[in-house]
């Protein structure tokens, strides 16, 4: 019989809620000196009318009222106050300047170590004038870090907009192509943006700007950058959005001269949430955001407000308190670590991509002699650089939970680690490929059991690889996971098919298994946690020297 608490949700004593008021008193206080006036949303809301919104995260919180109505646990705020405004309110109360401090929950695998209920602390002001409002919003945000005394917090700030006056520009009429570059985008998958805009047919100077317009970050002077950028690609010069942002720098030129402000245009996600300014804060030793937030006019739009200005922020409570050094964990920091003090931490891989891996880091410069025979050593000390040695599957999970800054891995255990990263570089080893394969003796059993039980079933190492494959051709599958031996799967009956990576075929050979698909072709790649890629620029500069490597090995 399970006791205590459900996983992913927790108790809070005394001692750590006393902290957590300490901290919410203090951010309530900074909100409330300029007028922001609280409010509360029910922790249930209606599913189709958040939707109305947005895409509301899938979620198992669900349930039924008496009245048939599918109701979710509020998965977040800004969705629900902007349902609250646009029911409840008018034009005539414009500006609202609202705050609130309330739980949200959000499914998390079991398995990731993260919770699933957790408090953000927050404004939204709706009704605001453009830039006005949003350098407001970001004074506010600032105002309150330092209130805080969070160390050496940073705001960093990209837009959505350069982007998409870039795709009216060269690719107006093609839903397709547009769809797929917001979707790498959005899931920081560098690689993967230059592999399909370098294979389309979009003109070569759109598409070079495409490629480099993730990539620019840097102060001020970025957005000099980003408007040459465009002007290269055509954009018109009244919609790429960098006007609106020398105005942004212009009313927070305090933070920007204390470097408090920085540009990073990979910070673009949610193209149908947010339509201007995105800001996210961060803090010394942190790997994850200790504040998020943006301008999202096309969510009160979609609510029946248009014209109307919005932009807001959250704060974490939980990250907070580890950050200030308060009781609670979220697993998502190293407290009292200065980045700039300690050496880059970089997870190699063992196994097949170790020497690679290896001779790689030796060309661009890194000291890699301890890394000739490492032993049994787990990290190996190389000054300036620690290398945490690591099974490829785990790499990015060490990467996305901070115990180490950035590593080198194949691009499948990426796919099958689901965690947040930006993927940098392909760095053109360690090539292989997934493939569908089954029995030379079968041939057709598949199918025609898929006739008559309408899925297929599928033994594979890969779940996550093997879900999208199915879902990409349209096919129900039932997954069966084995850890070794997969082959073994089809030959004794008790799948029809296998996933499985391969490099020559020798093994599907020998034991006469034929390729009936082909799945995806990986490679290695170099990446990095969103927090240390935005605030390191070790790991910028080591992208790119990586990058200029593997051109030249190219060539």
């Amino acid at each position: 019989m399970q006791t205590g608490t459900p996983s992913g949700f927790r108790d809070i004593l005394p001692t750590e809620a006393v902290a957590r008021e300490r901290i919410s008193d203090k951010v309530r206080e900074c909100f409330s000196s300029h007028g922001y006036l609280p409010v509360e949303t029910p922790l249930l809301e209606d599913k189709s009318s958040l939707e109305r919104g947005g895409r509301v995260p899938e979620s198992p919180f669900q349930l039924f009222d008496g009245d048939g109505s599918l109701l979710v646990m509020r998965p977040d705020l800004t969705l629900a106050i902007a349902r609250m405004v646009s029911e409840r309110m008018d034009d005539a109360t414009l500006p609202l300047r609202l705050r609130y401090c309330s739980p949200v929950v959000r499914e998390e695998s079991r398995l990731s170590g993260q919770p699933r209920q957790f408090t953000q602390l927050g404004v939204e002001l709706v009704g605001g004038s453009g830039v006005d409002g949003e350098s407001e919003v970001i004074a506010l945000l600032a105002e309150a870090l330092t209130a805080l005394d969070v160390p050496d917090w940073r705001i960093v700030c990209g837009s959505v907009t350069p982007l998409t006056a870039l795709l009216d520009s060269c690719a107006p009429n093609d839903e397709e192509f547009r769809a797929n570059v917001l979707r790498l985008v959005h899931e920081s998958d560098l690689v993967g943006l230059d592999e399909y805009v370098s294979s389309s047919d979009v003109d070569k100077t759109a598409a070079h700007a495409l490629m480099r317009l993730p990539r620019l970050a840097g102060g001020e002077k970025v957005i000099d950058e980003l408007d040459d950028l465009l002007d290269e690609a055509g954009v018109e010069p009244d919609l790429r959005g960098t006007t609106e942002l020398r105005a942004l720098v212009a009313q927070l030129s305090r933070l920007a001269g204390e470097d408090r402000l920085y540009f990073d245009f990979s910070i673009m996600n949610s193209f149908d949430y947010y339509t201007g300014v995105i800001f996210k804060g961060y803090a010394e030793g942190i790997t994850a955001a200790i504040a998020s937030g943006g301008r999202y006019d096309a969510v009160l739009e979609s609510f029946g407000l248009s014209s109307v200005a919005a932009c807001g922020f959250m704060l974490s409570l939980e990250r907070l308190q580890e950050i200030l050094g308060e009781q609670g964990e979220s697993g998502v920091v190293a407290p009292g670590v200065r980045v700039a003090e300690r050496p880059l931490r970089i997870a190699v891989p063992k196994g097949g991509l170790f020497k690679d891996a290896v001779r790689l880091l030796g060309a661009v410069g890194l000291p890699t002699e301890e890394l000739a025979n490492p032993g049994r050593r787990l990290i190996v000390n190389a000054g300036d650089v620690e290398y945490i040695i690591v099974r490829a599957q785990d790499a990015p999970v060490f990467v996305a939970h901070g115990g180490a800054d950035c590593g080198i891995c194949g691009s499948d255990s990426i796919i099958e680690a689901g965690v947040d990263l930006v993927q940098l570089v392909d760095l053109r080893f360690g090539g292989c490929r997934f493939v569908v394969a089954e029995p030379a003796w079968r041939m057709g059993a598949a199918e025609r059991a898929y006739a008559w039980r309408g899925t297929v079933r599928v033994a594979t190492k890969y779940p996550r690889i093997t879900r999208s494959y199915y879902q990409r051709i349209g096919q129900q599958v039932d997954i069966v996971q084995l850890h070794g031996n997969i082959e073994l799967g089809p030959i004794v009956g008790m799948t029809d098919r296998i996933v499985d990576i391969t490099a020559t075929g020798t093994t599907l050979a020998e034991n006469d298994l034929v390729v009936v698909d082909e799945v995806l072709e990986c490679t290695a790649r170099f990446f990095s946690g969103p927090a240390a890629y935005r605030s390191n620029p070790r790991i910028r500069e080591l992208s790119e020297r990586m990058a200029r490597i593997v051109a030249g090995d190219k060539e």
